[in-house]
């Protein structure tokens, strides 16, 4: 006669996939900026849409703009309340990246503290990534 133990599975079933990381995170700073910036935008904004572009002395520059619209291929982003629309393009250049807000006398500006970036040009208005390395 044959058991079969109830705890065992079989060879053949599928590995249970692994949650999605988080692509960003945002300072409590960067959550209440991006709150008052949909707040008293001109039209319905569903938060902001960033991204990264090639150009720039060190050839890739961070993008940032409202977002009217979910699209179907964003990588959404939920955080302190708002929401984060990712390009997903730009996934793999942000993954584990936390985004910040920083007010000073001279200029107020979203900053991008990115464990893929690999460095950044002397006006700090372009930086370097390479493609976050994923376990498999």
């Amino acid at each position: 006669m044959t058991q079969i133990s109830s705890g065992s599975t079989p060879a053949s079933a599928p590995k249970p996939r692994r949650p999605r990381p988080q692509v960003m995170r945002l300072t409590d700073a960067a959550a209440q900026r991006i709150t008052e910036l949909t707040q008293r935008a001109d039209s319905e904004i569903v938060g902001l849409r960033v991204g990264v572009k090639n150009g720039g002395c060190a050839g890739q520059s961070y993008t940032v703009e409202y977002a009217h619209e979910i699209r179907p291929t964003d990588e959404v982003v939920e955080d302190k309340g708002v929401k984060i629309l990712v390009d997903p393009k730009a996934v793999l250049f942000l993954l584990g990246t936390e985004m910040d807000y920083k007010a000073d006398k001279m200029q107020a500006q979203f900053v991008f503290n990115n464990p893929n970036q690999i460095s950044a040009c002397g006006c700090g208005e372009s930086v370097e990534l390479r493609p976050a390395k994923i376990d498999g």
